[in-house]
């Protein structure tokens, strides 16, 4: 396959009312109730619809995603990301939505960043928008933290077929058609490669489009280890043998 098109960092159009309306925000969280009440209202300054799926959280993670005024689902144990995700992508599909983005509990991602991840799939031209912090400045990312997401674009690449710059970002905007055809089995962090092959054998048009990824203190600490990677990557090959 091809490369992905990447889209320039230009500002995107502001989302019309009826474009927001139809978006639903799906935010996997463990243990985030330090951050998520902000996190919620900071979406919700964007759309109307954000829903919480709060992964079997031993603190306050629910009551402060609803003081934030998230819709939240909870899971009894922790499942991990993946089935976290698709809780919330499930449940969004059930109550209307028409574009679907999963966005991070830990504050990284910029709501500010959603128009343009929204707009060509609100234009026809993709059913999937998939974020990078590669092809914009602002992304402070970590030198470790580069060196295993550059590994993660190459095992990418050799394993889905896809060249993408940003293989792992969280980031992403789904039409109602592509997130129908999204089923992650997956359910901790192997899912980011999962979704990859899912992407692919969709058939969907998609393309990459710049975000920024904010990284602070709390994320890092928060953040999957870079000492990880190995074990997501054994998940992920295991999962897709298994298949």
């Amino acid at each position: 396959m091809s490369d992905a098109p990447r889209l320039a960092p230009t500002a995107a159009p502001a989302l019309s009312e009826t474009v927001k309306a139809r978006i639903f925000i799906v935010i996997a969280a463990y243990n985030e109730a330090a951050c998520i009440a902000e996190v919620v209202r900071d979406a919700l300054t964007a759309v109307p619809n954000v829903v919480v799926v709060d992964d079997g959280s031993a603190d306050d993670t629910t009551n402060q995603a609803r003081a934030g005024g998230a819709t939240v689902l909870t899971h009894l144990v922790n499942r991990g990301q993946g089935a976290a995700l698709q809780t919330g992508i499930t449940y969004a599909l059930q109550h209307g939505a028409e574009y679907v983005v999963t966005f991070d509990a830990d504050g990284q991602h910029d709501i500010n960043d959603l128009p343009a991840l929204i707009a060509p799939i609100a234009r026809g031209e993709v059913d999937i928008c998939l974020g990078s912090r590669f092809l914009v400045a602002g992304s402070n990312v970590p030198t470790m933290r580069r060196i295993v997401l550059g590994a993660a674009v190459l095992f990418t690449r050799l394993t889905s077929q896809i060249k993408l710059t940003d293989a792992h970002n969280g980031y992403r905007a789904l039409s109602r058609r592509a997130a129908q055809r999204i089923d992650l089995q997956l359910d901790r962090m192997a899912h980011a490669s999962e979704i990859i092959d899912q992407v692919r054998a969709s058939g969907l048009p998609y393309c990459e489009v710049p975000v920024r990824i904010r990284y602070t203190d709390y994320s890092m600490k928060k953040g999957q280890k870079s000492s990880a990677a190995l074990r997501v990557a054994f998940d992920y090959l295991v999962g897709k043998v298994l298949r």
